[in-house]
């Protein structure tokens, strides 16, 4: 997979692990089951609405609060094809990388994309283009070791696959 599109669901700064995936779902480790509470807390609609290839914008400190891998796995498993956020908190930015979710740093478009538009993003160029806008915005590329984790679906089968 080098690229996603997808219509985008909006977020502002400093969205947390808990509401990302409330602690109270923390008792299951099944991505489906995880999915189904995906940022319920701040977006009742989000997993009635989120179709697969859909991505996810927001702005500062993504992912901050506890270090849960279970968030990222909920997004992923919730059918979001890439983060793109303005900064993300470091832990989440690892886990979602070691679980094989496609994240971006770009602060140009986490600021002027908006919910429903649609987007593409080119992993291979770091590229994000705003289709309905006709905006696009240089992102950070993607380096090869980190497009084959997440072509493999994660770390743990890319170790497996070698």
């Amino acid at each position: 997979m080098n690229n996603a599109k997808g219509i985008v669901f909006k977020y502002g700064d400093n969205v947390d692990t808990d509401v990302i995936i409330p602690a109270r779902y923390l008792n299951s480790s099944d991505p489906a089951e995880l999915a189904t509470h995906c940022m319920e807390d701040i977006d009742t609609e989000f997993v009635k609405k989120v179709n697969k290839g859909d991505i996810m914008v927001a702005t500062k400190n993504f992912g901050c609060g506890s270090s849960r891998e279970h968030a990222p796995i909920a997004i992923k498993a919730a059918g979001i094809s890439c983060v793109i956020a303005e900064t993300f908190a470091r832990i989440f930015y690892r886990n979602a990388i070691n679980i094989g979710l496609p994240i971006i740093e770009c602060p140009e478009a986490a600021k002027a994309i908006e919910a429903g538009d649609t987007v593409e993003v080119d992993f291979n160029t770091g590229i994000i283009t705003d289709i309905t806008k006709g905006q696009s915005f240089q992102g950070q590329a993607f380096p090869e070791f980190m497009q084959k984790i997440i072509a493999s679906e994660g770390l743990i089968n890319y170790i497996n696959n070698k």
